[in-house]
């Protein structure tokens, strides 16, 4: 889709970092969790690191049929254990958490929890959701789909919400 403002991975992966870490700690204080803020921000901040290798692929291109999401979530992961590779042996555990691979049911794996990435999720979710918003606001109607689209899919996160 056409934009009326580029945005990179490394300013994308930043604001979904400060999302991120904004919605851990109003987990924290007001749902009462108990959810490392700082380490949910560094999952935010690494959440993309695989389309240094990949690029950037279209959200609609990428959910537009199951076999395409599947094919490139297989792209991501071949990327993320690339990425890892290339860190010296001494370095590749501390950075597994990376990987969509990780075993987060296992804690010395990749100290990871799909709470935590859940998290994550949301504040991509909504930062995607207000770049639409941003593109709306300057008139670029091709984003009128994918707002509609994201704005149900944080509805769900909030009835989740709301029933727990």
């Amino acid at each position: 889709m056409r934009t009326v403002r580029s945005e990179n991975v490394s300013e994308h992966s930043l604001q979904v970092a400060f999302v991120a870490h904004a919605l851990a700690i109003i987990q924290n204080r007001l749902f009462e969790a108990n959810f490392n803020a700082e380490r949910v921000a560094l999952l935010a901040m690494y959440h993309d690191v695989s389309e240094v290798l990949t690029g950037d692929m279209a959200t609609p291109v990428k959910y537009h049929n199951p076999q395409i999401t599947h094919e490139y979530k297989q792209i991501e992961k071949s990327a993320q254990k690339k990425l890892i590779a290339m860190l010296p042996a001494a370095l590749q555990k501390d950075f597994r958490f990376i990987s969509d691979d990780c075993d987060c049911s296992k804690s010395d794996d990749c100290n990871c929890n799909k709470e935590e990435k859940l998290i994550v999720k949301q504040a991509d979710t909504l930062c995607a959701y207000l770049k639409c918003l941003e593109e709306l606001a300057a008139r670029n109607n091709e984003f009128i789909c994918a707002e509609k689209r994201l704005r149900d899919v944080l509805e769900k996160y909030r009835s989740i919400q709301q029933s727990t």
